[in-house]
C-alpha cells in the first residue's frame, strides 16, 4: 500500500496509516505539543463585513493544520492574519490577538517585514517572477544582503532540493521560470518561500490549479517539510486535508465550529455542522 501515492489512497486509509505510523512515537493527543500560533478571540473586518467572529486556536510545531469549509467561510483570511498581509488591503480591523511563539504579531514595536521572514507564504496561483529559476529562489536572500553567487549558490540548492525540485532543474538554472509546468512553479514558489528558512510556511489552496498528479507530488512534498516547518494549509479539498495534515478546523461563516486532529474531525465531530459538511450535507 505505501507504494500507491497518496492522491490515489482513500482518506480513511491515510489516517489510519499515519496514525498506526506514530504510534511508535506516540499519536497526537498522546504527548504535549509545544504551541507556534496561538490565535485568541480574534475578529477581523473588512470595512463594515466582519470576516471571523472570536477564532480561538493552537498550532503545534512541525505540524500541519488544515483550515477547511464552504468558500466564503473565513479560511484565507485567518491563513493572511498570520503574516499581516490582512494589513495591506484598506479600512481592515482587528480585535483580539494571535501570538507567535509567545509574542504578540500586532504589537507596534514588531517589524513586519521581519515576522513576514519567519512566516512564508504559498499563494494559491503560482507566482514565480519573470526571472530565472536560480534567481527566483535567490530573491528573497538577495533582499536580506546575500548577494555573492558562492554564498548564494548552496540556498538555491538547499531550497531546491526541500521543495522535491532540484532534480529536475539542476541543468536549466538560468532559464526562465515561466518555462516550467504549473505544478513545477508551484514548488518553485515553495523554493523561494523556504529559501529564506522561515519557521512556519502558509498554503493557500497550493494545489487548486493543478492536475492530480502534480497535486501528489506537493502532498508528497508537504509531509516532507513538516519535518522542518509548521505547515497550516487552506483547502476546498477533504480529501486533501484527510491525507496532508495532523490537525483540522472546520470554519463557517467567519465562526470556528470544530479543530482537533484530523482523525478525530472526520471519523467522530463533535459538532453536528462539521458532520453535516465532512459528509457532503452542504458546502
Amino acid at each position: 500500500m505505501s507504494g500507491i501515492p497518496p492522491i490515489l489512497r482513500s482518506a480513511t486509509t491515510l489516517l489510519a496509516e499515519r496514525e498506526a505510523d506514530r504510534a511508535e512515537g506516540g499519536s497526537i493527543g498522546a504527548r504535549s505539543e509545544r504551541v507556534v500560533l496561538s490565535v485568541e478571540r480574534l475578529s477581523f473586518w473588512y470595512g463594515a463585513s466582519r470576516a471571523l467572529n472570536e477564532i480561538s486556536l493552537e498550532i503545534s510545531n512541525k505540524r500541519v493544520m488544515a483550515f477547511i469549509g464552504p468558500s466564503g467561510c473565513g479560511k484565507s483570511t485567518l491563513l493572511r492574519c498570520f503574516n499581516r498581509l490582512n494589513d495591506l488591503v484598506d479600512e481592515v480591523r482587528v480585535e483580539g490577538d494571535i501570538r507567535f511563539e509567545g509574542e504578540s504579531i500586532y504589537d507596534p514595536n514588531l517589524d513586519v517585514n521581519v515576522l513576514r521572514q519567519r512566516v512564508g507564504m504559498v499563494f494559491q496561483k503560482s507566482n514565480p517572477f519573470p526571472k530565472s529559476i536560480y534567481e527566483n529562489v535567490a530573491y528573497g536572500s538577495r533582499i536580506h544582503g546575500i548577494t555573492k553567487r558562492a554564498d548564494l549558490d548552496p540556498i538555491v540548492e538547499r531550497s531546491l532540493r526541500g521543495a522535491a525540485l532540484w532534480e529536475e532543474v539542476k541543468d536549466r538554472l538560468d532559464e526562465s521560470a515561466l518555462g516550467l509546468s504549473g505544478g513545477q512553479q508551484q514548488r518553485l514558489c515553495i523554493a523561494r518561500a523556504i529559501a529564506i528558512e522561515p519557521e512556519v510556511l502558509l498554503l493557500d489552496e497550493p494545489c487548486s490549479a493543478l492536475d492530480p498528479v502534480a497535486t501528489a507530488k506537493i502532498e508528497d512534498l508537504i509531509h516532507q517539510l513538516k519535518r522542518e516547518f509548521t505547515i497550516v494549509i487552506v483547502t476546498h479539498n477533504m480529501q486533501q486535508a484527510a491525507r496532508v495534515s495532523d490537525f483540522t478546523a472546520f470554519l463557517y461563516m467567519g465562526e470556528l465550529i470544530e479543530s482537533g486532529a484530523t482523525l478525530q474531525i472526520f471519523t467522530a465531530p463533535e459538532k453536528q455542522e462539521t458532520e453535516d459538511y465532512i459528509t457532503g450535507r452542504f458546502g
